[in-house]
């Protein structure tokens, strides 16, 4: 899945269909950064990141953080999310 994929989710008026695109982009984007912190670690990034290693990996835990209260609040309100990780 993509982020492109979640366009018609956004733009539903039901709030669940809102609420499920901002998870899925949640681990979309989470997903991309941790390869690329992967690729940087392994030596095979193909370009030179402007910023320290240690904020890409401090956004990373607190995108983690922030898509686990969102699975959390998925179950206090019923909504049912996919298996993507």
């Amino acid at each position: 899945m993509e982020l492109k994929d979640t366009i018609e989710l956004m733009q539903s008026a039901d709030y669940k269909d809102r609420f499920l695109a901002e998870y899925l982009q949640v681990v979309i984007r989470s997903r991309r950064l941790q390869a690329m912190l992967d690729k940087w670690d392994a030596g095979t990034l193909d370009f030179t990141p402007t910023c320290s290693k240690a904020v890409l990996y401090a956004q990373l835990a607190n995108m983690q953080c922030y898509r686990d209260v969102l699975k959390r609040r998925a179950e206090l309100e019923g909504i049912e999310l996919p298996e993507v990780e």
